[in-house]
């Protein structure tokens, strides 16, 4: 089985001694937001816009999003789930999954546990469409979810009205000790009419992906970009965009709002619950940004596209 690197060749080399060190200084600056009190915005939701005809984006919380466009429902990295393994979430979902109305298609932007959550994943069930990286189609056959499309970087499947693009992502993958880059990750980009979004799944900063994403969609409408699971950079910056990488990213992708996301559900990382927005609008004021293009959308609010 291929092993999979970034579009520039690197992989993530973060060890077990980087993690010890991580966790011995997590002890030390005792930097615990799992004790945090903080609770993340949200409204409430009851699925009952997602039933309209209009096309919308509601944030579930962390990477989920469910997405009406050209008269289909779309779910990207679903997680419904109360817990990835021991860590329970900090902020109940957006709308309740069985709120919603039938999904049609779901993206996995990789296998990691917090974006390929297998638990939601037999929820939704076999009649929706699974889009996800090579080699990431064998964990969803093998719990019984037939219906997988796989796509390499910059390949595209068509469903009814709407195109998917699977883009490169500075990330990498592993779901056991020794499956380690052996499954591709990545982003999606969502095509309808005149309509595109871009939802990044997990990524670190890069100039050159960035640009050669914005070069292949230079017309890109909405970037669900993650603000979150920063701290500490020494370990996370490679994999994981802090808000003003995030700033940064929006810039070079040319699109024309910013949806903010990762953030807020689970306690990953070493940053306060409430961090990432702060710092999110103080880089965009400080970037001169337009006020009017920033999303940071409470849990179960909607946004008609």
């Amino acid at each position: 089985m291929p092993r999979y690197t970034n579009l520039d060749g690197s992989t993530v080399d973060k060890g077990p001694g980087d993690i010890l060190k991580w966790q011995t200084g997590r002890l030390l600056t005792k930097r615990r937001p799992s004790l945090s009190n903080y609770t993340t915005p949200r409204v409430e939701n009851h699925g009952v816009d997602l039933h309209a005809a209009n096309d919308s984006l509601t944030w579930i919380g962390h990477a989920t999003f469910t997405m009406k466009l050209g008269g289909k429902v779309i779910a990207t990295d679903p997680i419904w789930s109360e817990r990835i393994h021991t860590i329970r979430r900090k902020s109940k979902p957006g709308v309740a999954l069985d709120h919603l109305p039938p999904i049609d298609v779901v993206t996995v932007s990789h296998s990691h546990f917090d974006h390929l959550d297998l638990p939601t994943l037999k929820r939704i069930g076999p009649s929706a469409l699974y889009v996800v990286p090579k080699d990431v189609g064998e964990i969803l056959t093998a719990a019984g979810l037939p219906n997988v499309v796989e796509l390499s970087w910059f390949e595209s499947v068509t469903v009814g009205e709407v195109t998917i693009s699977l883009v490169p992502a500075q990330h990498w993958s592993m779901r056991s000790l020794w499956d380690k880059n052996e499954r591709l990750w990545g982003g999606f980009v969502f095509e309808h009419k005149e309509t595109s979004l871009y939802h990044s799944g997990d990524t670190g900063f890069s100039e050159s992906m960035f640009r050669a994403i914005a070069e292949r969609f230079p017309n890109l409408g909405w970037a669900m970009l993650p603000i979150g699971a920063y701290d500490p950079e020494w370990f996370m910056r490679a994999q994981h965009m802090g808000p003003e990488d995030a700033a940064s990213a929006f810039s070079i992708l040319g699109a024309k709002r910013f949806v903010a996301m990762h953030w807020g559900t689970f306690a990953l990382t070493d940053e306060p619950l409430h961090e990432p927005p702060v710092r999110l609008r103080a880089a965009w004021e400080k970037r001169g940004f337009d006020e009017t293009a920033l999303q940071i959308p409470a849990l179960g609010e909607t946004i008609v596209i």
